[in-house]
Order: structure tokens, then sequence, then C-alpha cells
């Protein structure tokens, strides 16, 4: 869809598919996939996976993740849009490839309020701007000074649009240079800062939190407004001196078009329960998430807001991204 298109559309009338009715099923009978649009090990994994483990004890068949990383994060929603409604194949969704997606790419496979039926926004998480422990760069005003210096070496690794984009914002307000080197997962953007393939990288907080802890790399500023709790020594970008530039990253559930009512509303249920529940709290705050457990209505209304957010940020900064 168009980002044009998709602005005609939020003017008018709800833009979400009705999924087809149906009686009472039991559900789960069998194994459901949560497919995923990265490698192992990154953060959309890691998140998935304990909601995977949680779905799993909440209603009694197993729930896996099912890695499908390719095409910038959009062969998993692809994937799932096109398969079978019937609440197996669920989507484990992310900005990158739904709503920064949406609003950078004037062509994409699906449709993120046509083709899906959402379910609950699960937990979201800031990113860090990180840098290998021995880099010269302390601060992000130093960072920025040595990729002026050092045009050649000044790469950055990137899973998904989601940290493309304000990473080319940045490079906008700073006039630091910097080019994308595509992973297939944050895990791997970190191994290319730890192999000193890449310079610099945002990585959002279940895998950069780890990194940073064990002293592998060095945490220059975090994207989003307030300063993290379990790292207040970490600067936001806008105490750093780059205003303007925030992100986060979130995983949310979401079914094909046209999955029943009653599996979606189970879900939903199921989703806001474990959100609640104190053992995600504990993990997610290990992993310095937030989890959200929120409302299908609530989901559909963060990712509106999302796509004319970021539309507004290309438009405004002139950004252009290749297909």
């Amino acid at each position: 869809m168009k980002r044009r298109e998709f602005l005609t559309l939020v003017g008018g009338a709800a833009a979400w598919p009705v999924a087809a009715r149906g009686q009472q099923i039991d559900y789960p009978t069998r194994t459901v996939r949560i497919v995923i649009g990265f490698g192992a090990g990154g953060g959309t994994d890691t998140v998935a996976r304990v909601v995977a483990q949680k779905l799993t004890e909440t209603l009694g068949s197993t729930f896996l993740v099912e890695n499908k990383p390719g095409g910038s994060g959009r062969l998993a929603p692809d994937t799932v849009a096109k398969s079978t409604p019937d609440g197996y194949t669920l989507l484990g969704a992310a900005a990158g490839a739904m709503t920064v997606g949406t609003a950078i790419w004037e062509k994409i496979p699906y449709d993120i309020f046509k083709d899906f039926v959402p379910i609950s926004m699960m937990a979201d998480y800031p990113m860090f701007v990180v840098v290998e422990k021995d880099h010269p760069a302390k601060t992000v005003a130093e960072l920025v000074a040595w990729l002026k210096a050092n045009p050649d070496k000044a790469n950055y690794p990137t899973p998904s649009p989601v940290f493309t984009l304000p990473i080319e914002h940045f490079k906008i307000k700073t006039g630091a240079p910097g080019t994308a080197i595509s992973y297939r997962s944050s895990n791997e953007s970190i191994t290319s800062l730890l192999s000193k393939q890449t310079a610099f990288a945002f990585v959002e907080a279940p895998a950069a939190a780890p990194q940073i802890v064990s002293g592998n790399v060095r945490a220059l500023a975090v994207t989003v407004p307030s300063r993290v709790p379990d790292f207040p020594n970490i600067p936001t970008l806008a105490e750093a001196g780059v205003a303007d530039v925030q992100v986060g990253a979130w995983l949310a559930l979401m079914a094909p078009a046209g999955t029943p009512i009653p599996i979606v509303k189970k879900l939903e249920a199921a989703s806001r329960q474990i959100a609640a529940s104190d053992d995600f709290k504990a993990r997610m705050k290990n992993l310095s998430g937030t989890p959200i457990g929120g409302t299908a209505d609530e989901l559909t209304a963060q990712m509106k807001a999302e796509v004319q957010r970021w539309s507004a940020v290309v438009k405004a900064a002139n950004i252009k991204f290749d297909q």
C-alpha cells in the first residue's frame, strides 16, 4: 500500500477487515507457528520465544517460533498473509516490516491494514546507540566526529527499516556519513560490531542489554525520550545533542485476515493475561523491555499513528529508500 493510499484510508472509515464469524472452536489442538522476520538471537526473536513459551503454558498446545528472515523483514509477514487463516500460523509482527515499512516503501507485497487482524501488542523496548568496546568514541559527539573523519569506515548494520530509518535521520541531523549493511538479526549486527566490520549500530534492548552489561559493547545513548531505569547513566539522544531522533521496537501478535473471531479473541485474552503476569514482567525487565498486553483496538491505533509519524519523517527529511 502506498503512503498516499494509507493517508486516504485513515481519513475515512476504519480499515481493519472483519474476521470470518464462526462458532466457538476448540483451539489450539496442534502446534501453532509464530513467524518472525529475523534470524535467531536478535531482540525480536528473544521476546518472541518468551511469548511462545508463555502461550504454550497458558493455552496448553505448543507454540513455536519460526525464523523467516529476508526482504528486510518482509518475507515473514508476506508468508503469514498468504497462509491459511485458521489460527495455526501467526505473525510475530515488528515495526520495521509493518509500520515503518509501510511509510517508506512504495511497493510492499501485503497491506498491514487489510491482510492481517490484530491480536495484541506484547512488549516494546528502546534501542541503544552502540559501538564496539575498544572504539575511540565515548560519546555521541565523539562518534559523529569519528565518522566524519573516517567516512570509508562509516558502516552500520541493519536488519530492517526500523533501524535504517532512524539512523538515516540521525545522519541528516548530525551530518555524519554512514553506509547501511544488511544483516538478518540484531545478533548478527552485534557480531559485525565486535568483528569491526561495522562502526556503530542502533540495537534494540533485548539484544543490546546483555552485551552492554558484559562490556562487549559501549552504549552512547538510548533512542527514547527518557533514560532507561536499568541504565540510568546512558543519556538519551536528545541529551546527547541529537534532538527529534526517537525510535523504539516492539513485538505484536497478528493473524491472517479471515481468522475466526473466537480464535482471535482467545489469543487476545491469553496475550493480555500473559503480559500482566509477574513472570512475563520480570523477564521483560531483564531485557529492558516493557510488557504491554494491549487490546486489538489499541494495536490498530498505534500502528496507524506510527505510519503517519514515519511518513512525515520520510517526507520532511526527503529520505529515499530502495525497494
